[in-house]
């Protein structure tokens, strides 16, 4: 254990020094950020990042905790990777559609299902019983990957967002991995920390002002990885372990739903950008750059800390847990303006609710 603390901590030093070099190269490629109506930089930007991430931890993965890992399931993860990041560098190079980005992060996870073999096939559910999930595993583990990694991906819109909250929910799931759920090998978790030591590495150059971004590169593959990372607790699909990754992923998650619910309500395609995600209406609102990565920063721990409450709860205590994290997510939502300052439905319930309760009140003491 204390070679593995130390070889993890030797791989957050490589990420930090290979970083720059990365940097270098994607001045040299033209993989560059110009500043534009949609985003926060105001001077050009290399992006790229993520190739530093991606090499560090591969050297990690390989060479400094070779031994730790199952030969051909890492294997099939590898080339998941290579078809993610070849995605992500060609689109920060010269940008893809939507379709064709989405087209790799479909090969990708068919990778990932045939060759390495991570993939869902059961599903229990509370009070109804174990399903085999059948042929339907395969639709259910591809949508998975897709749904994660473009959730990353829709937070990477400030300097260290998108690498600070990957690194608390990474955090959280190799916790979960070693201490609580069911998974067979400790070498889940070492993967786990081996990207967060990753991430840690990069993430003074990417914090603000940062001097490089992820780019898609980055942050596909951090998705990419969190989505398959995350299987690995889910391959026999119970209601916890199910909804501790959801939870651990809020921010994300939230920020993608609610950005799909607001297009659809304002009749817009779900795949058009816009300055109305949970960073832009923190921005909106008042905060300053750094204060508003600071705020998200703070909600991912408080989403964390909600999920490590799930092992330790009963099944009825973990249904009023969530139904109490949905609840209180609706209300902060609704506060800040997410879907629209004119949709606020829980807010105007809980209004009238008052009203009526102020009225019988008075009605009372007459």
């Amino acid at each position: 254990m204390f070679s593995i603390i130390v070889k993890l901590f030797l791989t957050m030093i490589i990420a930090a020094v290979i970083t720059p070099f990365v940097r270098r190269i994607a001045f040299v490629l033209g993989a560059v950020d110009n500043p534009n109506a949609r985003r926060v930089n105001k001077k050009p930007m290399p992006t790229m990042g993520g190739l530093a991430i991606f090499i560090a931890f591969n050297f990690a993965v390989f060479v400094l905790l070779r031994q730790q890992f199952p030969t051909h399931e890492l294997l099939g993860i590898t080339m998941g990777e290579c078809v993610i990041v070849l995605t992500g560098m060609i689109d920060d190079i010269d940008e893809l559609s939507p379709k064709k980005k989405m087209l790799g992060i479909i090969i990708a996870a068919m990778i990932v299902y045939f060759v390495a073999g991570v993939r869902m096939n059961l599903l229990t559910i509370p009070f109804v019983g174990t399903f085999h999930l059948g042929w339907f595993s395969f639709p259910i583990t591809v949508f998975w990957i897709m749904a994660i990694t473009n959730a990353v991906n829709l937070i990477d819109g400030l300097d260290g967002l998108a690498t600070g909250v990957s690194i608390i929910a990474l955090f959280t799931m190799g916790v979960m991995a070693y201490f609580f759920l069911s998974v067979p090998n400790t070498y889940v978790a070492v993967l786990i920390f081996a990207l967060v030591a990753t991430l840690i590495g990069f993430l003074p150059h990417n914090f603000h002002p940062a001097k490089i971004f992820l780019g898609d590169t980055g942050a596909l593959f951090i998705g990419f990885m969190i989505s398959v990372l995350s299987l690995k607790g889910l391959k026999n699909v119970t209601f916890i372990s199910l909804v501790i990754p959801v939870v651990i992923l809020g921010v994300p998650i939230t920020d993608t739903v609610y950005a799909m619910l607001r297009r659809l309500l304002n009749r817009r395609p779900i795949s058009e950008a816009d300055k109305h995600h949970l960073h832009h209406r923190l921005m909106q609102l008042g905060l300053s750059h750094r204060q508003t990565v600071l705020v998200i920063y703070g909600l991912a721990l408080i989403f964390s800390f909600i999920a490590l409450l799930y092992p330790l709860s009963s099944l009825w205590g973990n249904i009023l847990l969530t139904i109490a994290v949905l609840i209180g997510l609706e209300l902060f939502v609704e506060v800040i303006g997410l879907v629209g300052e004119d949709r606020q439905p829980l807010l105007r319930a809980i209004q009238r609710l008052v009203k009526k309760m102020e009225r019988h009140s008075d009605g009372s003491d007459n």
